[in-house]
C-alpha cells in the first residue's frame, strides 16, 4: 500500500521500536528503585539505625527525612514512646501462698539506646529482654511479704518492684515509666481464710466499741452520783453552817439582863427545887423542909 511503512520483525518476534521501549521501562523502574532506596522517612517518636553493609552505627537517625546509600545501607526504625507489656506472673509469698496476677509494665527505650539494643538484643526485646526481668523482679518481691500483705500493701509492693526492673534494665537504657499489679488472685482456702478473719475482725471491733460505750455510760452514771453527792454534802454544810452562825447570834444576843427578865417572865410561883452554879444542879430540899413542918405540926396537936 502506498504510503505505509512495514518495519523489519526481528528474529524473537519483536519489533526493534518495541524493544526500546522496554529497556526504557526497565531503567525507569530500576531508577525508580534506586531513588526510592536513597532516602528513609523517620516517623515522630521513633529514631532509625543506620546498618552499613550489615554493620550497625552508633550514630541514629532523628525524626524527618534522611538520605542513605541505596543497596549499600539500611534503616531499621526503632520506637522510643511508651510501650506498655501487659502479662500473668505466677509466685510465692512470703507465707507459701500460691499467687497469680496479672501486672503491667510502661517502659520506653532512650533514644541514645535505640542503636544499642538492636545490636545486642535486636528488635525482640520485649520479649528477649523484659519479660524475663519482669518475671524475675516480681517473684523476688513476692517472696519477701506474706499474701495478705500483698493485698493490704500493693503500692508498696508494686513501688518496690518498679525500682527493680529499673535497677535492671536502666543499663541497657530502657526506663520504666509505670508498673501496676493489676489484681492478684489466691486459692479459695486462702481467700475463705481471709474473709473469716476479716468477720472476726470487725466483730471484734464491734465488741470492742460497745464496751468503750459501756464504760462511758458507767462513767456517765458515776460522774453523776458523785456530783449530785458533793452537792448534798455542800447543802448539808451550808445548813449547818447557817445553824451554827444562828447559834452564835443568838448566844450573843443573851445577855445575863435578858436571861434574868426570861425567869421572871417564866416564873410559876413555886421555888424551885434545885438551884443551879456553875452549870451544877443542886437539890435545895424545900418541899421536904415543909413536908417535915407539917408532919410534925400534925403529930404535936392531939397532945394539946
Amino acid at each position: 500500500m502506498p504510503g505505509v511503512k512495514f518495519e523489519k520483525m526481528n528474529p524473537d518476534g519483536t519489533f526493534p521500536k518495541t524493544k526500546k521501549h522496554i529497556k526504557k521501562i526497565l531503567i525507569g523502574i530500576a531508577v525508580l528503585c534506586v531513588a526510592c532506596g536513597s532516602f528513609k522517612v523517620i516517623p515522630a517518636g521513633h529514631t532509625g539505625v543506620v546498618m552499613t553493609l550489615g554493620k550497625v552505627s552508633d550514630n541514629v537517625l532523628q525524626e524527618g527525612f534522611h538520605l542513605k546509600v541505596p543497596f549499600v545501607q539500611d534503616v531499621e526504625v526503632m520506637s522510643n514512646k511508651i510501650q506498655v507489656y501487659e502479662t500473668a506472673a505466677s509466685a510465692v509469698s512470703k507465707d507459701l501462698q500460691t499467687v497469680n496476677s496479672t501486672i503491667a509494665v510502661n517502659y520506653k527505650i532512650s533514644t541514645d539506646a535505640s542503636a544499642k539494643i538492636y545490636k545486642n538484643i535486636g528488635t525482640d526485646y520485649k520479649t528477649v529482654l523484659i519479660a524475663s526481668v519482669v518475671q524475675e523482679c516480681m517473684k523476688s518481691a513476692t517472696a519477701k511479704y506474706t499474701a495478705e500483705q500483698l493485698i493490704t500493701e500493693r503500692n508498696v509492693v508494686g513501688d518496690e518492684i518498679k525500682t527493680s526492673l529499673d535497677e535492671k534494665l536502666n543499663e541497657y537504657g530502657i526506663y520504666i515509666e509505670k508498673f501496676n499489679i493489676v489484681n492478684f488472685d489466691f486459692s479459695q482456702e486462702f481467700n475463705t481464710a481471709i474473709e473469716a478473719k476479716q468477720v472476726a475482725e470487725q466483730n471484734l471491733i464491734k465488741t470492742k466499741t460497745e464496751q468503750q460505750q459501756a464504760i462511758v455510760v458507767a462513767n456517765a452514771e458515776a460522774e453523776k452520783k458523785v456530783i449530785a453527792a458533793d452537792a448534798e454534802a455542800k447543802a448539808i454544810l451550808a445548813e449547818a453552817q447557817a445553824q451554827a452562825d444562828a447559834n452564835k447570834l443568838l448566844e450573843q444576843s443573851l445577855s445575863s439582863k435578858v436571861l434574868q427578865y426570861e425567869k421572871i417572865t417564866k416564873w410559876n410561883g413555886e421555888l424551885p427545887k434545885v438551884s443551879g452554879e456553875n452549870d451544877l444542879l443542886i437539890d435545895v430540899g424545900v418541899d421536904g423542909a415543909s413536908q417535915e413542918q407539917t408532919t410534925a405540926a400534925s403529930t404535936s396537936s392531939p397532945s394539946n
